[in-house]
């Protein structure tokens, strides 16, 4: 095979060979066995005169603190933004050389460093493997994925009810029947002899009767006339959520073909799953 080069590099000089769809997986996070998280994929390498990616440039700042590697490209698999190396382990990637940016790789000289580190003495017997070619090839698993809705509850502040009291005032009327006396004179004609003489001392007596009467005293007692309780009652109703969510279909021809969305047959040598998903506009 020929020389390896950056995907960014034939992207900037050989726009031509690769088209403005190819996959470039930079910046997606990595992640390894059990699906732990290995860093982010920092770019590719590809080859100089096809264009196809051969190794995944991984900065496995997760599992250590600055540490970039090349994992064989045939080792990933892609789910949306996602790349997921279910076999490698940190032992494996301790094991790897760091990758040189300015070192001029080539595939024959990459693929017997590859096997030297899947063996290493550092590695664990359990987590050793024997690389095969198609590690060397394009993923090509192509994963369909479709969104689905998940509805949660939150508990807000929907209403406020308060409740006080105020003084209204009225004027009441009441009856109250009251007794009072008044004087009362009665002459009565009289003839008969007295000692008394006009002009004596007690001739100017006087008698002085008091009159009395009630009067109305209102005093005020308080009842209790209303008790108010206040509690929340719970009602339930159904409301309908309306949301767009998407998924992604196969496009096949009658015959097998893969083809793209206008029905157009892709008919390229060593198609990938990348390939397909390029081809559909994704």
């Amino acid at each position: 095979m020929s020389q390896l080069i950056r995907l960014k590099d034939i992207q900037e000089t050989h726009r031509e060979l690769i088209g403005d769809d190819y996959y470039d997986p930079t910046s997606n996070t990595a992640y390894g066995v059990n699906e732990d998280k290995v860093g982010k994929i920092e770019g590719a390498l590809v080859e100089e005169t096809t264009g196809r990616i051969r190794y995944l440039i991984v900065d496995a700042g997760g599992w250590f603190s600055s540490k970039e590697v090349l994992v064989p490209a045939g080792l990933a698999r892609i789910v949306g933004d996602d790349v997921f190396f279910d076999s490698l382990t940190r032992s494996q990637v301790e094991a790897m050389e760091v990758y040189e940016r300015d070192y001029q790789y080539s595939y024959k000289e990459q693929y017997k460093k590859d096997r030297t580190a899947s063996v290493a003495n550092t590695v664990p017997n359990e987590e050793r493997m024997e690389i095969s070619n198609s590690a060397y090839e394009a993923p090509s698993a192509l994963e369909l994925l479709e969104e689905r809705l998940t509805v949660n509850k939150d508990r807000i502040v929907a209403g406020l009810v308060k409740v006080g009291k105020h003084v209204v005032t009225e004027d009441r009327n009441i009856d109250v029947e009251l007794e009072e006396e008044r004087a009362n004179i009665q002459r009565t004609n009289v003839d008969r002899p007295t000692d008394r003489r006009i002009g004596d001392a007690d001739g100017n007596r006087t008698v002085e009767v008091e009159l009395e009467a009630e009067r109305a005293r209102v005093s005020k007692e308080t009842y209790v006339t209303e008790e108010v309780n206040v509690g929340k009652t719970t009602e339930r109703h159904t409301e309908t959520i309306v949301e767009t969510i998407q998924r992604e279909e196969l496009d096949i021809d009658r015959d097998g073909n893969v083809v793209d969305r206008e029905g157009n047959l892709i008919d390229r040598d060593d198609i990938t799953a990348d390939d397909v998903r390029h081809a559909r506009g994704m």
